[in-house]
């Protein structure tokens, strides 16, 4: 049976699901959400970035990452800094950069018990086959 691009669809929007779901659970134990957990990850990975970088690398808008940015600086899990000129840039804390090492082993463990299953040659071929629908 040949697999309509609805099942596809379905399937991706499944295991996503199932991967935001478990990690939510987990990193619910180290006090964070998968949201902000998300902005610690991108931190580390564009540090200095602004309210705007944030909110487009984590698929927010910029009203809803400045109301996260606010909670997280309150938390002690980034910080704000001055850039050039009025701008504003953001900065993992220590404590946001040891909560950010502790989701990821989470995450690497959810994806592992999903995508782990696959072998190395099906993993490239979902990877290439997912890029390529990206387009």
């Amino acid at each position: 049976m040949e697999a309509s691009v609805h099942d596809l669809g379905r399937a991706v929007k499944q295991l996503q699901w199932r991967h935001h779901s478990e990690a939510s659970k987990q990193l619910a134990e180290l006090g964070v959400s998968l949201p902000q957990w998300d902005v610690l990850r991108r931190l580390h990975d564009v540090p200095d970035a602004s309210l705007h970088d944030l909110a487009q690398l984590t698929y927010q808008t910029d009203q809803s990452m400045g109301s996260l940015a606010t909670r997280m600086i309150a938390r002690g899990l980034i910080e704000r800094l001055a850039g050039p000129g009025r701008a504003i840039r953001h900065r993992l804390t220590p404590e946001g950069e040891r909560i950010r090492e502790a989701g990821a082993e989470l995450f690497t463990g959810v994806l592992e018990n999903s995508v782990g299953n696959l072998s190395p040659a099906e993993r490239s071929t979902l990877l290439k086959l997912l890029t390529k629908a990206l387009g």
